[in-house]
């Protein structure tokens, strides 16, 4: 039954993403099917570990902001370190103001110091990200006046 439910949910995934998602490269949050996203949080829900894992990988890499919640919910309350690593990375790259205080929560409160230690790498990475782009446009700043 297990695998009937991932060859559906997987077979739902890709008759719900257009074909133009899956060549291009960058942001596909515009792209992606309502169905898709259903599908992808109801994997986020099954027994399945390995379905779990990915669909909050692909949550992650699609950047589906609406999955927040559900996300934190398995970062906090899964059982199984490989899901909650992935629920943080998934949080880290979507990349909103509530998803990073998550990971930066779970490098505090997880039980499992290797998803405190990998929440943290999630978390330092975003820092140093968000460190480059301000000095980035402090120095446009400082060219513009110049000109």
């Amino acid at each position: 039954m297990k695998t009937f439910t991932t060859i559906i949910l997987i077979l739902v995934f890709f008759l719900g993403v257009p074909s133009s998602s899956l060549t291009k490269g960058g942001d596909h949050k515009n792209e992606v099917g309502e169905s898709t996203v259903a599908s992808l949080l109801m994997g986020l829900n099954s027994d399945n570990i390995g379905l779990k894992s990915s669909s909050a990988y692909m949550l992650g890499e699609l950047k589906i902001s609406s999955a927040v919640v559900t996300l934190m919910r398995v970062l906090h309350n899964d059982e199984n370190e490989e899901v909650r690593i992935s629920a943080a990375l998934a949080l880290y790259k979507i990349g909103t103001p509530m998803a990073i205080h998550a990971v930066k929560q779970a490098i505090k409160f997880d039980d499992s110091k290797r998803v405190s230690k990998l929440a943290s790498k999630f978390y330092n990475e975003f820092m140093r990200e968000e460190f480059r782009k301000t000095n980035e446009q402090t120095i446009e700043k400082l060219f513009a006046h110049t000109d």
